[in-house]
């Protein structure tokens, strides 16, 4: 009977850690989609020409890009795979092989996001290409592509 007790006890154990792990992994996800709606949902569109230039909409989608990269460092805190098997999501575990250069990318890409003088089509342009160059300089290193 001590042993199913024991047994049942590691089970809920291991079973909440996966769940915890599994919860950091889907909040660093969400937090990679927020940045992909502002900076495609809403800046790609304009420079595409998907939708008109709108200033008021390119300064806000360029604050909750702002607000949402100065959160990866603490959020990619928690490496989500440790006890995690078959985990598929997005996040290359060389992030935590190299955790001090991976943080070290984040302030490039502020700048990048501060640096940013919106006027109108043109320089929206030039300032998500200078974002977007940012931020390739990290997936292309600790991203991992899912099909």
């Amino acid at each position: 009977m001590k042993r199913v007790l024991l047994a049942a006890a590691v089970l809920a154990v291991g079973a909440t850690t996966v769940v915890a792990q599994q919860e950091v992994a889907i909040q660093q996800q969400n937090l990679m989609k927020a940045q992909a709606r502002s900076m495609y949902g809403v800046l790609g569109k304009m420079v595409k020409g998907d939708t008109p230039f709108d200033k008021a909409a390119a300064d806000g989608a360029l604050k909750a890009l702002a607000d949402d990269v100065a959160k990866i460092p603490t959020v990619f805190a928690t490496n989500p795979k440790e006890g995690v098997k078959d985990a598929t999501f997005g996040a290359s575990q060389k992030i935590w092989q190299n955790k001090a250069d991976f943080d070290a990318k984040v302030p490039a890409v502020t700048k990048a996001i501060g640096d940013a003088k919106v006027t109108d089509a043109a320089s929206l342009k030039v300032a998500f290409d200078a974002v977007q160059a940012k931020c390739d300089s990290c997936h292309d290193t600790y991203r991992v592509k899912l099909k």
